[in-house]
């Protein structure tokens, strides 16, 4: 059927000026239906290619990146089912599920066209057409185009952004009978939506255990908050976790989502959760029983879907008998425990540990091929380590930096800054004890100097200080 396009001069010259950047692809069995199209659109895209035979559609698409494909639904003489046109169009999205699909069809075909509609097609246009109502449709479709591919790209970077913030994260290594434990519980509940508590000491590696469930878990594809409890004020704790809206207190110049409402639809990791108030408690479980969030400042809910898990060093049944800790909220975030077990319990993933710690170091300080001496073994599985892992992984680190030659001897680790004493601690003494011995002896052999004490033990400053003060140090 013949369409006939007619173009005056001056709406030529804008159409030119305006001229966007696309791709367009129209294939239909008509040669004049193709010559007229394309001397229409090429007036307003910078490439419009025609095809007359579907067999040709897919290697075009393997060649170039179209943003709108025009469909015709029938090109066999005789055929008006349509068939053809769902054949095509399946291919089409099977080859690129992107695709923007406009299908060509006459009258009598309309109820075939919103058929493929329901089967992934953009929109349709009848034959024969008018110009102005062809190029909307097509610019409509265009911009659903950008549209996929900007989401396309920020789901990209999201993802990139994901998975350069899991590095350093990406091992939970050992073999020892204690680690093989705790695997097999991640591979037990990763799979599930149940809550889980992961108890354990300072630098054993508890975020490690949270990301491995979550990257093994039905949200894996999702975001993975992390939320450190123990560096939240009680003065910032609901904006922090439930958002605010615009002008809900002095600083707060704009909306801002709250973690609840950031992890909605992937996991939310709380960390040090034994460090909440009483108060603070009783916000969370609300949250938890309702998921339900309101911003500061606003009475609007917003229902919230997040995979929890928390962890803490801190004694928690303990703290319930005190009255320091809410036993619902325990009941309520602990459907799974799982302890990981301090370096000391693990001695058989010593060695696995260090050369994994000296492989790392000795890329990134470009010391590759450095190696432990074998006679160190020996004393690095009597330290206590009271750092746990993280002190390990510093230890190691500043041996890689620190070392002349190509091995590192006892000497070059510095464990010894900590006088002999504490290194074999008696079995009298509890783990809290036990801690608030190893800090002071290690202030005492740095002269106080708060920095350099929190290195050697492997944490920061910030759990320093609240652990001097837990002490009263």
């Amino acid at each position: 059927m013949l369409v006939i396009v007619t173009i005056n001069y001056f709406d030529a010259l804008i159409i030119d000026f305006a001229m966007t950047k696309g791709n367009i692809l129209i294939v239909d069995d008509d040669r004049d239906v193709l010559e007229t199209a394309k001397m229409f659109l090429k007036q307003e895209f910078s490439n419009v290619v025609i095809e007359e035979d579907p067999e040709n559609i897919l290697p075009l698409l393997n060649q170039q990146d179209f943003d709108v494909i025009l469909l015709d639904m029938n090109f066999s003489k005789g055929i008006n089912d349509g068939e053809e046109g769902f054949q095509w169009l399946d291919q089409i999205l099977k080859t690129d599920s992107q695709a923007v699909v406009i299908l060509i069809t006459a009258y009598g075909e309309v109820d075939l066209a919103v058929k493929a509609m329901k089967s992934g097609a953009t929109d349709f246009v009848l034959k024969p057409w008018k110009n102005q109502k062809l190029l909307g449709t097509i610019m409509s479709a265009f911009q659903l185009r950008k549209s996929k591919k900007e989401l396309e790209k920020v789901k990209l970077t999201q993802e990139k952004l994901s998975n350069d913030l899991d590095v350093g994260f990406t091992d939970f290594i050992g073999s020892s009978t204690a680690i093989q434990r705790v695997h097999e519980l991640i591979d037990r509940v990763a799979g599930t939506e149940a809550d889980v508590l992961i108890l354990g000491e300072n630098g054993t590696g508890k975020e490690l255990v949270a990301r491995a469930i979550h990257r093994q878990s039905l949200r894996k594809d999702k975001v993975f908050i992390s939320v450190d409890l123990g560096g939240i004020t009680e003065s910032l704790f609901e904006s922090e976790l439930f958002g605010h809206v615009k002008g809900a207190f002095t600083d707060a110049k704009q909306d801002k989502p709250g973690r609840f409402e950031i992890a909605s639809g992937g996991t939310l990791f709380l960390d040090e959760i034994g460090n909440l108030s009483l108060p603070l408690q009783s916000k969370l479980l609300t949250v938890l029983q309702q998921r339900k969030i309101q911003r500061v400042g606003s009475n609007k809910e917003i229902n919230v879907d997040f995979r929890l898990i928390c962890a803490t060093n801190m004694p928690l049944y303990d703290m319930i008998y005190e009255k320091k800790f809410r036993q619902d909220l325990l009941y309520r975030i602990n459907t799974v425990e799982i302890r990981v077990p301090p370096l000391r319990e693990r001695p058989d993933d010593m060695e696995i540990l260090t050369n994994h710690f000296l492989n790392q170091y000795g890329k990134k300080y470009n010391r590759q091929g450095i190696k432990m001496d074998k006679a160190i073994f020996t004393k690095l599985k009597k330290y206590p380590w009271p750092g746990n892992i993280r002190e390990l992984q510093h230890a190691i680190e500043r041996a890689v930096i620190l070392t002349d030659g190509k091995v590192i001897h006892s000497a070059d680790l510095l464990i010894n800054s900590i006088p002999a004493k504490s290194q074999e601690p008696t079995q009298q003494l509890t783990m809290e004890e036990m801690e608030k011995l190893f800090i002071l002896e290690s202030l005492d052999a740095h002269e106080g100097n708060v920095t350099k004490t929190a290195r050697t033990l492997g944490m920061t400053r910030t759990s320093l200080y609240r652990r001097m003060k837990k002490y009263k140090i």
